[in-house]
C-alpha cells in the first residue's frame, strides 16, 4: 500500500510473438512520458508506499500498503520464509551505539511536561504510547492503551496547533519547524497503532481504533484546514526571499498550498462541514472494507481427509495444510496423512490454483476467492458503492468533475496521459494473451485433459505451470531447496553493499518487536556509523495480519526532530511479507517469484533509508509523486536476474551447490513467459481503477460489475465469471492509496527499467562501472526523497528523459518492433 500493499506483489509484463503494427504503438510512450514533463516538474505529493493514498498531504497522516496488493495474484502472493537465525555480528550493536531517534510524540519529551503531568493525573504516564522512546515499543503496546493514548495525544496536538496559530510567521522557524513536528507525532504514533492491527489484529484493537478514529479525522482536518499556516505559506510563496529557498524548502511550500486546498481549506460554511463529513466517512469505510476483506479471507476453510483430493500438491503445501490443520485442532495432522486444511490465504491458494490436479478443487477454491466479502456481513458491496459516491461528491465540492482529476493533481501524468499509456500497452499485450491461451490449449489437448477445449479460470495457473515446466524445464516447488530465506538475505544485503556502499547488520534485541520471527536490522554507511534501521516481518499469520506484502516508514530522518545539533534523526522502516513460515524441521524455501517480492519492498524501503533529504515533510519516501515512488521496487526486481546476484544467492540449502548454469539461463529465458497475459491483469485492474473514478455515475444504469464486465472484454481473453466479485476484495483502491492511481505500476515501470539499463549501458559484468552508476543511483534516486521533482531527479541520474525502449526489450516486445 510504501504500505500500500506491496502490498506488493507484481506480476510481470512481458510477451512475445506480437504482430509488428500492434508493438509500434508502444513505441508512442515515450512520446506521452516526454510532453508531460512540465506538468511533472510543478506537482508534487505528499504519500507514504508506496505511500499513503490519494491527495492527502503530512497534514492528514494515513498508513496503507506500499506495494500492491493485486487481487487474484499478488495481494495474497505470500513468500515462503522461515524464521531466521540469530546470528552475530563482528560489532555487536548496544543501544548506547545507536544514534538515538527522537519520537516527538512521547508525552514525556521535554517540550510536553504539561501533558505529560496532566496524563499522569489521568493515571495515563504508563501508557506505552504517550512514553519517550527510541524505538516504538510495539510489544507493550495492547488495545486498553488506544483509546486514552490517542485523546491524550490529540488534545496534546490541539494546544499546540492553536498555539501555532497565534504565534504563526511566513519563516521557516515559526511555521514550518513546529508544523513538522505536530504531523511527526501524529503520524508515528498513529501509525504505530495502525501498523499493529495490519500484523496483529485483534477484535478488542478494531474496537478502539474505530472509537478514536473520528477524532484523529477530525483533527487532521482542523490541521489540513488551517487558514493562518495556509495563508503563511502562501505569504512565503509571495516573498522577497522566495527565489533563496532551497528547491527543496520550495516544494514543500508549494505542496502544502496544493494540500491545503484538496482538504478543503477554500470552503466555507455548509460546504466545509459537509467535505468533513464526507472525510470521516471515507475514513470509516476503508478500514471496514480491508477488515471485511480479511474476514472473508480467514473464514473460508476446506479440510480434506482423502489424500486423493490433493493430489498434486507439493510437499510444502502439503506441510502447510497439515500444519493449518494442527493449529485448527486436528493434532495429528501429518503431511502425509493428513488431515489437512485449504484457506485464501495466499500461500494455500496459489499452490492449489498451480499443482492441484483436482479441477473440482481448483474451482471451488476459486470460485471463494473471486467472491470473497461479496455476501452476508461481509458484502463490501455497499461500501464500494458509497465510498464511490462520497469520492465524486468531494470532487465536485472541489470543483473537479471527478475524483480521478483530484487524484491526478498531485501526481506526474494527466487523466487523459495515464489512459494513453493503458491503451498503448493493452494493443500491445492483447495478441500475445490470445497466442498465450492457444498455446495453453494446445498443451493441455496434447496432455489429455478433457478440458483443453473449455479452458476456465481455476484451469489457467495450472495448465501454464505444466507448460512452462515442459517448455523451460522449470518446476518452482524443484527450485525451492535453492533459495533458503537466510541465503536470500545475505544475498540481497551483499548487493545493496556493493552498489549502494552499505552494510547491514543484525541488530535483533536493540528494539521491541510484535512478533517473536521479527527481524531488526541496522545499515551502516562505509563508515560504520549507523544510518538507518528497518524491521522485516517475513511470514503469513492468516488469524491476525493482512494479505500482501508492503513496506512502510516508522519514522522518517529529520533534522527538525533529531536530539542533538550535529545530526538529523534517523529513519526506520519496516517491511511486511505474508511468506509460508516454516514446516517442520526445513528452513524456509522461497519460490522465485518469492524472492522477487522480498527484493521489490526492499527498494522501497532503501528510498526510506538511504535518502539524504534532512527537511522531514519530504525525506525518504514523503513528497514523492505517487507514480513515480514504485521506480527504486521495480528497479531492485531487475537484479533478480542479473547472474552474480542470482548464483550468489541460489545454492541448495542441503548440499551447498550452486544452482545449475543451465537452470539459471531457463529462468532467463522464461522472463517473458506468458508476458501479455500477464501484463493484461495488471491493466485490466488499472483501467477498471480509472472508469470506476472518471465516467462512473454511482446510482446509475451499470453497477460496478457491469463496469467491470465491459472493461474485461478488451482486458481478458476469458471473460471473467457471472459471481466474479474482485472488486470486493480490491484493497488497493478501496482500502489503500491507489484510488484512480493503479496505473502508477506501469507508469513507473518505464522508469525503473529505463533506470536499470543505465547499469546494462555500463556493463553489469564491470564491478567498477556497476559500482559507480549505484552510488549515482543513490545519491539520486535514493538520496533526493521529495525534495526534487522526480522527473528532474530522473534525468539528473539518466541524463536524459525516459524512454520506453528497456521496458519493451525486457518484456520481449523491443526484437519484434525492431524486426
Amino acid at each position: 500500500m510504501v504500505k500500500l500493499q506491496k502490498q506488493k506483489m507484481k506480476t510481470s509484463n512481458r510477451s512475445v510473438d506480437v504482430p509488428k503494427r500492434h508493438l509500434l504503438v508502444t513505441v508512442i510512450i515515450v512520446n506521452m512520458l516526454m510532453t508531460t514533463s512540465s506538468s511533472r516538474a510543478s506537482l508534487s505529493r505528499s504519500i507514504r508506499p508506496l505511500l499513503r493514498r490519494t491527495p492527502k498531504s503530512l497534514l492528514s497522516p494515513k498508513r496503507c500498503p506500499k506495494s500492491p496488493i493485486c487481487p487474484l495474484w499478488s495481494s495474497s502472493f505470500s513468500l515462503c520464509l522461515q524464521k531466521l537465525r540469530k546470528s552475530t555480528s563482528s560489532s555487536p550493536l548496544t543501544p548506547t551505539a545507536i544514534s538515538p531517534l527522537y519520537c516527538s510524540a512521547s508525552l514525556s519529551a521535554p517540550s510536553m511536561d504539561a501533558t505529560a503531568a496532566s496524563a499522569r493525573d489521568e493515571g495515563l504516564e504508563s501508557n506505552p504510547l504517550l512514553q519517550d522512546f527510541e524505538f516504538p515499543p510495539f510489544d507493550a503496546v495492547e488495545a486498553k492503551h488506544v483509546r486514552p493514548g490517542i485523546r491524550a495525544l490529540l488534545k496534546k496536538l490541539e494546544n499546540d496547533l492553536e498555539e501555532l496559530e497565534s504565534t504563526v510567521e511566513p519563516s521557516w522557524p515559526r511555521l514550518v519547524e513546529p508544523l513538522e513536528k505536530i504531523v511527526d507525532q501524529l503520524t508515528v504514533i498513529w501509525g504505530m497503532v495502525n501498523h499493529l492491527k495490519a500484523v496483529k489484529d485483534t477484535p478488542e484493537l478494531r474496537a478502539a481504533i474505530e472509537e478514536v478514529q473520528p477524532e484523529k479525522v477530525a483533527f487532521q482536518l482542523r490541521l489540513g484546514q488551517s487558514k493562518p499556516i495556509y495563508n503563511a505559506f502562501k505569504a512565503i510563496q509571495e516573498s522577497l526571499d522566495w527565489q533563496s529557498l532551497s528547491e527543496a524548502r520550495k516544494r514543500i511550500v508549494e505542496s502544502q498550498i496544493k494540500e491545503a486546498i484538496l482538504n478543503g481549506v477554500a470552503l466555507e460554511d455548509d460546504k466545509r462541514e459537509l467535505f468533513n463529513k464526507i472525510e470521516q466517512e471515507l475514513e470509516k469505510l476503508s478500514q471496514k472494507f480491508g477488515e471485511n476483506v480479511l474476514d472473508a479471507t480467514k473464514k473460508f476453510e476446506k479440510l480434506v481427509t482423502d489424500k486423493r483430493e490433493i493430489e498434486g500438491l507439493p510437499a510444502t503445501a502439503l506441510g502447510l495444510a497439515a500444519q493449518t490443520a494442527a493449529s485448527k485442532g486436528h493434532e495429528k495432522a501429518t503431511a502425509e496423512n493428513g488431515p489437512w486444511i485449504i484457506t485464501l490465504d495466499g500461500p494455500s491458494f496459489i499452490s492449489v490454483m498451480q499443482h492441484a490436479r483436482n479441477r473440482a478443487l481448483r474451482e471451488e477454491v476459486y470460485r471463494a476467492y473471486v467472491s470473497r466479502a461479496s455476501s452476508g456481513d461481509l458484502d463490501n458491496t455497499p461500501i464500494i458503492d458509497q465510498i464511490l459516491k462520497l469520492r465524486l461528491e468531494k470532487a465536485k465540492l472541489l470543483n473537479y468533475n471527478n475524483y480521478a482529476e483530484v487524484s491526478m493533481a498531485t501526481k506526474m501524468a494527466t487523466v487523459d496521459k495515464a489512459e494513453e499509456l493503458l491503451d498503448k500497452l493493452r494493443s500491445a499485450s492483447w495478441n500475445a494473451a490470445v497466442q498465450d491461451m492457444e498455446d495453453l490449449k494446445s498443451f493441455s489437448k496434447s496432455q489429455g485433459a478433457i478440458e483443453a477445449n473449455d479452458l476456465s479460470h481455476w484451469d489457467i495457473n495450472f495448465w501454464s505451470e505444466r507448460l512452462r515446466e515442459s517448455k523451460y524445464d522449470i518446476n518452482e516447488e524443484e527450485l525451492r531447496p535453492y533459495f533458503s530465506l537466510p541465503k536470500v538475505m545475505d544475498g540481497l544485503f551483499n548487493l545493496a553493499k556493493m552498489l549502494f556502499g552499505i552494510d547491514i547488520e543484525p541488530a535483533d534485541g536493540l528494539a521491541p518487536v510484535w512478533n517473536k520471527d521479527v527481524r531488526f536490522y541496522c545499515v551502516k554507511d562505509s563508515s560504520g556509523s549507523p544510518i538507518a534501521y528497518f524491521y522485516f516481518d517475513p511470514y503469513s499469520r492468516p488469524s491476525e495480519k493482512r494479505g500482501g506484502a508492503w513496506m512502510d516508514e516508522v519514522v522518517s530522518r529529520s533534522r527538525v526532530l533529531s536530539r542533538n545539533v550535529t545530526s538529523a534523526r534517523l529513519p526506520v522502516a519496516h517491511m511486511v511479507c505474508n511468506q509460508t513460515p516454516p514446516v517442520g524441521e526445513k528452513p524456509s524455501l522461497m519460490t522465485f517469484r518469492e524472492v522477487e517480492t522480498v527484493f521489490h519492498e526492499f527498494g522501497h524501503a532503501l528510498q526510506h533509508m538511504l535518502t539524504r533529504q534532512d527537511e522531514g515533510l519530504v525525506s525518504g519516501i514523503r513528497g514523492i509523486e505517487w507514480d513515480a515512488v514504485e521506480l527504486p521496487s521495480q528497479f531492485m526486481e531487475n537484479w533478480c536476474y542479473h547472474r552474480d546476484t542470482l548464483m550468489g544467492i541460489a545454492k541448495h540449502y542441503e548440499t551447498h551447490e550452486n544452482l545449475p548454469e543451465d537452470v539459471y539461463l531457463k529462468l532467463l529465458a522464461a522472463r517473458t513467459f506468458r508476458a501479455g497475459s500477464l501484463s493484461l491483469r495488471q491493466l485490466r485492474f488499472a483501467s477498471l481503477d480509472l472508469e470506476l473514478h472518471t465516467k462512473y455515475v454511482p446510482g446509475g444504469s451499470e453497477s460496478i460489475y457491469d463496469v467491470d464486465r465491459r472493461v474485461s472484454q478488451t482486458t481478458q481473453v476469458i471473460p471473467p465469471l457471472p459471481e466474479d466479485r474482485f472488486l470486493c476484495s480490491f484493497s488497493h483502491i478501496f482500502a489503500g492509496g491507489y484510488a484512480a492511481g493503479y496505473y502508477s505500476y506501469k507508469w513507473a515501470e518505464v522508469l525503473s527499467a529505463d533506470a536499470f539499463s543505465a547499469f546494462e549501458d555500463a556493463g553489469l559484468d564491470n564491478t567498477k562501472a556497476v559500482q559507480e552508476t549505484g552510488s549515482k543511483f543513490r545519491e539520486t534516486i535514493l538520496a533526493l526523497g521529495g525534495g526534487k521533482a522526480p522527473l528532474e531527479v530522473f534525468v539528473e541520474f539518466r541524463g536524459r528523459e525516459p524512454s520506453p525502449e528497456p521496458l519493451l526489450r525486457h518484456n520481449g516486445l523491443l526484437p519484434a518492433v525492431t524486426a
